[in-house]
């Protein structure tokens, strides 16, 4: 089978279109004939190494995708060679992966592969970090930095279905406007030079919740933008820095600082959790009442430009690898 792997993490231009031997189930698992996967900043940030996890090399990228079942290992049940999953992977750039079966899950009939492929890590990030850790209510308001990009998209969509009124922000009025579209009220730039004025002026009353996946400048005018008893969610760092915060102002504010980690969330500590949340989001798409977005397609031979992309940040929703014709 064909696959994109690399033997070092130097640079993009370290992956390259080789040829493994097709994988084999065994007991309690799956394989998987991949039809898309998704690309995310954080998939590209693992790529180069530069992520707080190195992978074993070599390295195939990507780790969420989706397809179509074609072998079950001996002692798997509930799942069937044709079925359509989302499936998550070690290694995603290939035309068959093996996957355990709990990783695996059947797809509604709306839900098309390409939507599949990038929906896990962002939907079960948003759903955790807005109803598990924020404690988020039904009329408060929830400002979300990023708002056009992959998990950004999510806590738009998964936000408004929680009751909340949504504030996007994002770079340019084709974002903003993406993020009206999917269930934001308001939505403002993120040009720092008078951006907490502007968000008073668009919310005199502040905001509830923050969700913020790219820790760069705004996030202390917006943490001091936080109502009292305002939640302020540290989802990543897109925007390449850490910033700091003073301590004082989560006192003042009767605020908190509250990361979400997916990873940990649903590999080590909460994996049943994760995955009742997961179910849940997929009977939400199965009814109606979410239609996840896709973002740019790449084609198999395109894979350094998906990669690229993916750690530019320019996109909206989720970069999506072609592996088959969906």
């Amino acid at each position: 089978m064909k696959a994109i792997q690399a033997d070092d993490l130097s640079s993009i231009d370290s992956y390259r279109v080789v040829d493994l031997d097709m994988p084999e189930p065994g007991p309690g698992e799956v394989r998987v004939r991949i039809a898309a996967c998704g690309v995310g900043y954080v998939d590209a940030l693992v790529s180069l190494g530069r992520y707080q996890v190195k992978p074993p090399l070599p390295h195939v990228p990507g780790g969420e995708a989706s397809g179509w079942i074609d072998r079950v290992g001996s002692g798997v049940t509930g799942l069937a060679p044709g079925d359509r999953v989302l499936a998550q992977v070690r290694g995603g750039f290939v035309e068959y992966a093996v996957a355990p079966v709990t990783a695996v899950s059947r797809i509604p009939d709306r839900m098309r592969l390409d939507q599949a492929a990038g929906f896990r890590v962002n939907y079960v990030t948003a759903l955790h970090g807005l109803r598990d850790r924020a404690h988020i209510k039904p009329g408060e308001t929830l400002l979300v930095i990023g708002a056009a990009g992959g998990v950004g998209l999510a806590a738009v969509q998964v936000g408004k279905l929680l009751g909340a009124r949504v504030v996007a922000v994002a770079s340019t009025p084709e974002k903003r406007a993406l993020a009206i579209q999917n269930g934001a009220e308001i939505a403002l730039d993120r040009e720092p030079s008078g951006w907490r004025e502007r968000l008073k002026a668009a919310m005199p009353g502040g905001i509830d919740v923050a969700f913020d996946p790219v820790s760069g400048p705004l996030l202390q005018p917006a943490f001091r933008s936080l109502s009292w008893g305002g939640r302020y969610l540290v989802i990543g760092f897109a925007s390449g820095e850490i910033p700091a915060l003073p301590v004082n102002l989560p006192l003042l504010k009767g605020a908190a600082l509250v990361g979400v980690d997916y990873r940990q969330f649903a590999a080590v500590f909460e994996a049943a959790a994760a995955q009742r949340e997961l179910d849940e989001l997929l009977d939400w798409v199965a009814k109606g009442r979410l239609a996840p977005p896709t973002g740019r397609t790449f084609a198999f031979d395109r894979y350094r430009e998906a990669l690229s992309y993916a750690l530019s940040g320019e996109g909206t929703a989720k970069t999506i690898f072609e592996v088959a014709s969906t």
